[in-house]
């Protein structure tokens, strides 16, 4: 053990996707169902544009823009476009990272480090709330979800809450890897909850399932919304998030951001895909019925239990945490890849042939003896 590490930091456990096991072993094609990304990439025109850009307009020996004023104009007319017409946000509510997860750590620094509070999940859900709290030496509380709908067991989170060392609630909407929607209990819940208790939605699938509470931003300076573009908008590899909020909770999470945050690139890519927004979210129905497709045929399979999903993936069980490993192994040796969380798999919707190979692949599965 080095001594110079602080102790906690042994035990955790940090994330880590699939493929568990070396990339040697898989076969020529793979299927990346793993990690609820969009399943085509940036249309090839569109590519050739953006590839373009990059050689035009970005200077490899500049700084990017530290305060990223277009990329942010961007978001709030994209944004305004989903509220009502009496309301609209400006840049000032508004911050950008690298991704949602340095959102994430930003708002753990702003409310939780050196002893000033907790943080509350709902168990199963997006794993790096709790590892980066952990991190941070931020205690994590933990309260459950049914079996049948995952709804969250208020009553265990108000609980915890009526302690008084809960600072921020997370909430991940639909949540991953169950593909629920908040229900109006839950959303009720987040309302009554008191002024010194941020709480974060985080919207990251937000295209897919049309549900959002960025409306409710304007009576709520407690709460937070995440979003990201590495779902819908197709920019994984760019690695985009920004976070909605009243402007006096957005100037604390801008002092917290690192200088040049964001690359030049990732924000060109970002303003882009704004751009063209309507061209790429216009190929989501296609996904949304191919997640419809997966769920009837598996649900179909009389070993599998699976959960209808808003989000652009779906979650199942098999009845044995190892029986869903031994799954999750197979597929991954035959070239396509899936998560195992939660007791269950979660897998991505796919092209419809790689959707076709994962159906093909799991029928045969519980078919051999």
């Amino acid at each position: 053990m080095l001594g110079f590490i602080r102790p906690e930091l042994q035990e955790l456990v940090a994330y880590a996707t699939p493929p568990e096991q070396s990339t040697d072993n898989l076969p020529e094609q793979v299927d990346y169902l793993d990690t609820n990304e969009f399943p085509l990439d940036l249309p090839p025109e569109l590519k050739q544009k953006l590839a373009h850009i990059y050689t035009e307009i970005v200077l490899a020996n500049r700084y990017p823009d530290s305060g990223q004023f277009y990329l942010k104009q961007a978001i709030a007319t994209y944004v305004n476009e989903q509220l009502p017409p009496h309301q609209s946000l400006t840049t000032a509510s508004i911050s950008v990272g690298s991704g949602s997860d340095e959102l994430i750590r930003s708002i753990l620094l702003a409310t939780c480090v050196n002893g000033q509070g907790s943080i509350l999940v709902a168990e199963p859900t997006f794993s790096m709330y709790a590892i980066l709290a952990q991190s941070l030496g931020i205690p994590v509380e933990r309260v459950g979800r049914d079996e049948d709908a995952f709804a969250v067991d208020l009553k265990a989170a108000q609980g915890i809450i009526e302690q008084g060392s809960v600072r921020v609630v997370f909430m991940l909407q639909p949540n991953s890897p169950t593909g629920n929607a908040l229900t109006a209990a839950e959303v009720a819940w987040l309302e009554t909850l008191p002024a010194h208790i941020l709480v974060v939605i985080d919207e990251a699938y937000f295209e897919f399932c049309g549900q959002s509470l960025v409306a409710r931003l304007a009576d709520h300076p407690n709460w937070l919304i995440l979003r990201t573009f590495s779902k819908a908008l197709r920019l994984a590899a760019h690695r985009v998030g920004y976070g909605l909020a009243q402007p006096e909770l957005i100037a604390i999470l801008e002092k917290l951001r690192l200088p040049y945050n964001l690359s030049a690139y990732s924000q060109v890519a970002a303003q882009f895909a704004l751009d063209h927004r309507q061209a790429l979210l216009g190929d989501i129905p296609q996904v949304l019925a191919e997640r419809d497709r997966l769920y009837q045929s598996l649900k179909s399979i009389p070993q599998v239990r699976v959960w209808p999903s808003v989000g652009n993936f779906l979650f199942l069980r098999l009845g044995e945490p190892e029986k869903a490993t031994a799954l999750r192994d197979t597929l991954q040796h035959q070239g396509t890849l899936v998560r195992a969380i939660a007791d269950g798999i979660r897998l991505s919707v796919g092209t419809p042939a790689e959707n076709d190979r994962l159906l093909t692949r799991i029928n045969e599965y519980f078919a051999s003896p």
